[in-house]
């Protein structure tokens, strides 16, 4: 901890960055920002009365209240991350040991968290992280989360203040919630969360989209991380595979935004999302002229090429829908997208195509 507290007389980034995050979320489709207002280490971005270990007093900035304005021009709604734990501060080991350390230590992080929610006008989402040492009666959590909504009526909270609130947050894999409950897969676009200059493990843009389509087919949201680099601007590669992905989501966007959950989710080259009765066909891996989709058990009134919506032949039958006279290569990069109108809600069922598909017969 003493020899991280040294950066921060060297920390001094470069004029509000923060526009620039903004802007490229906005032009990569993204709807809200995340800020990382304290991470574990226990440096604040923000103005705060209870230690001197924060930006203002170190750069004569509050990156929060930056990063606040940036995101509101950009029509963007504004979530603050906050890490429960604290290397920094003399408490935050101790306080699972010894119960005046962890008063001490309750009263500093609620303390902080009602600046956050007094300081920077109406905020979207709150997102703790790790509550290790302590339990969430330890951190007082339900007392923490009734001034939050006190403060932020209107406000989302996540799961990681050790009771649920209200959404899910799954690291580094998406996996759905059940009966309903709102969800967010966090990921990082290589393999680190904080800038690494070594890491080079780079998400594709292929890679990020697929991930967004099965958020969305499965009723989630998708919190795509950036690790700025230490001037605060955002690695040349985060850039361009974001920029790719916005690209896509300009031509493709209607085919994520407001998705319902999909029940049909089964093929070795496309996935799924849904809006209603309409199915979308996301190809990551295109067949080629004539390729089908097995196990679907809902009508199709019609099929469409998108984005410009060009009509496309199919034949149904009760084991698969077969789409024909399409392109030989891809129609568009990094995936291709079909709509397909359906007579009700579609459904897939891949156990009744096995147990009644007649033997002789192929299905792709």
């Amino acid at each position: 901890v003493a020899r991280y507290e040294q950066l921060t007389k060297q920390f001094n980034p470069k004029p509000f960055p923060a526009r620039e995050w903004a802007k490229l979320a906005k032009r990569a489709g993204m709807k809200y920002m995340v800020m990382t207002t304290k991470h574990h280490e226990g440096f604040c971005l923000f103005d705060t009365h209870y230690t001197d270990y924060c930006a203002p007093k170190t750069c004569g900035r509050d990156l929060v209240a930056e990063y606040v304005k940036a995101a509101r021009s950009e029509g963007l709604r504004v979530g603050f991350y906050y890490s429960l734990m604290d290397w920094h501060h003399p408490d935050g080991a101790r306080c699972a040991e010894d119960e005046a350390a962890r008063k001490r230590f309750v009263n500093y992080i609620h303390g902080q968290v009602r600046e956050l929610c007094t300081n920077y006008g109406k905020l979207d989402i709150l997102w703790y992280d790790v509550n290790w040492p302590l339990s969430a009666e330890g951190w007082e959590s339900a007392k923490m989360n009734r001034m939050v909504r006190e403060l932020q009526p209107d406000i989302i909270i996540n799961n990681r203040s050790g009771v649920p609130e209200d959404f899910s947050t799954p690291e580094q894999h998406i996996t759905a919630e059940s009966a309903g409950r709102a969800w967010e897969a966090c990921m990082t676009m290589n393999e680190s969360w904080g800038y690494h200059q070594a890491d080079d493990a780079w998400k594709t843009p292929k890679q990020i989209i697929r991930n967004l389509i099965t958020c969305a087919r499965d009723g989630g949201n998708y919190l795509l991380n950036i690790g700025p680099k230490a001037d605060g601007s955002v690695p040349e590669e985060s850039v361009r595979i974001l920029n790719t992905v916005g690209k896509w989501m300009d031509k493709y966007g209607e085919t994520i935004y407001a998705a319902e959950p999909c029940d049909v989710k089964r093929s070795v080259f496309a996935n799924f999302t849904r809006k209603g009765t309409t199915l979308y066909v996301h190809v990551h891996f295109w067949p080629g002229e004539e390729w089908a989709i097995g196990g679907l058990r809902t009508g199709v009134k019609s099929v469409r090429l998108l984005p410009r919506g060009e009509p496309v032949e199919f034949e149904q039958n009760e084991f698969r829908v077969r789409f024909k006279g399409l392109p030989a290569e891809a129609p568009d990069e990094p995936v291709s997208v079909l709509a397909l109108e359906c007579e009700s809600v579609p459904t897939q069922d891949m156990m009744f195509v096995r147990k009644n598909m007649p033997r002789n017969s192929q299905l792709q």
